[in-house]
């Protein structure tokens, strides 16, 4: 059990190669690496935006993977599947506008835009037996997957890193499906293990340079963290990633159901991290997300329960005002509650199941995650 955790003031692809290098040998993963063999990198690209925005992976932390790999002699390939429709045109201007077009003419990986997806079962999975994943990502054992994550709070499970992006590998609106299906916190969190074992990465990275805290994972604020973590096990990237803003593992739920089954280290401490002394990189007043905040519905008498739980749960609202009419919201939406009228979007809250991914995918980010005001004191 080990993780490896590198300080960086900053982007610079020199630097950055030289983490993930430094990872890689720690680990021995390049042991794993043969001349020819496909490496798939997986980015989290949520949706459309500039890398300094801090919603998607760096393009140049992916790249510094990808030029650590190709000296190897492997042949890579990003792939990634955003919020919305899931085509050749949308990936190429995702794509195009994350900075990763540019980034991979000049470094010479390859990027995956053929867009096909399959349907796989998952013969080990707790919650979710069946799914549907891009075609790449139902490997022959000779392919290599390499997650890169963003270190990001997030609206409906609290924290967003390793474990969390490989929700990525289902295919666009395939994804409120899922919600749909999971629409409480729990289950969800066991689908998205589920979906982890299946995928079972090789190697998770998480880019935590510039993070996202507040309402994540795409209408939060950047945030200095200033470090790169890896390693072999995607929960124990991510139990050090929490560390970083001061979440505790059981505070996360896919770490929590992790745990549980015996997938990871129960304690931070049972993990041996190289590298920099990340206690010093800690960032102790990191905003959480205002939807995942405690439910103090529990603590009021039981009849009173349901009224306190729809007063009390958070949920989006759009600020009409500012909103264009484009139908991001609408589309995202598992429960088709949200229509288009005269230009603005119009949310129907007696189907809300509060996943939160109109909120997720507005690219106006005009849409906020509202609480009963006492929380937003």
């Amino acid at each position: 059990m080990s993780a490896y955790v590198k300080r960086l003031a900053d982007y610079d692809i020199e630097r950055l190669t030289e983490a993930v290098d430094a990872m890689f040998t720690a680990s021995a993963f390049y042991g794993r690496i043969k001349p020819h063999m496909t490496v798939i990198l997986k980015p989290n690209l949520v949706m459309r935006s500039a890398p300094e925005e801090a919603i998607i992976t760096h393009p140049n932390v992916t790249a510094a993977a990808a030029i650590c790999l190709l000296r190897r002699g492997a042949v890579v390939l990003v792939a990634e599947s955003g919020g919305g429709p899931y085509n050749t045109s949308i990936m190429k201007g995702t794509f195009r506008a994350c900075g990763y077009t540019e980034t991979a003419e000049k470094y010479g990986f390859s990027l995956y835009t053929a867009c096909k997806s399959t349907a796989v079962q998952l013969p080990e999975g707790k919650r979710c037996n069946t799914l549907t994943v891009t075609e790449l990502f139902a490997r022959p054992r000779e392919t290599l997957v390499i997650d890169i994550a963003k270190l990001k709070t997030h609206g409906m499970m609290g924290y967003s890193g390793a474990v969390k992006n490989l929700f990525g590998v289902v295919p666009g609106l395939l994804k409120p499906e899922l919600h749909s299906r999971y629409p409480e916190k729990e289950p969800f969190a066991e689908m998205l293990v589920d979906l982890c074992e299946y995928v079972h990465p090789d190697f998770s990275i998480i880019d935590a340079i510039d993070a996202m805290e507040g309402d994540g994972p795409t209408g939060g604020q950047k945030r200095f963290v200033g470090a790169l973590v890896g390693s072999e096990s995607p929960y124990e990237a991510d139990m050090v990633g929490a560390k970083l803003i001061d979440m505790k593992p059981e505070e996360i739920l896919v770490l929590k159901n992790a745990q549980e089954r015996g997938l990871c280290a129960g304690k931070l401490s049972e993990i041996e991290v190289f590298g920099d002394d990340f206690e010093n990189i800690v960032v102790h007043d990191f905003k959480r997300a205002r939807s995942s905040s405690i439910d103090f519905t529990t603590r009021v008498p039981k009849f009173m329960q349901p009224l306190a739980k729809r007063i009390l749960t958070p949920y989006p609202k759009i600020n009409t005002a500012q909103c264009v009419g484009c139908g991001k919201c609408a589309e995202s939406c598992p429960q088709h509650t949200i229509t288009v009228r005269e230009h603005k979007a119009h949310i129907e809250y007696s189907k809300c199941i509060h996943c939160f991914c109109c909120h997720e995918m507005c690219p106006k980010h005009v849409i906020n995650i509202k609480r009963f005001s006492l929380f937003d004191l």
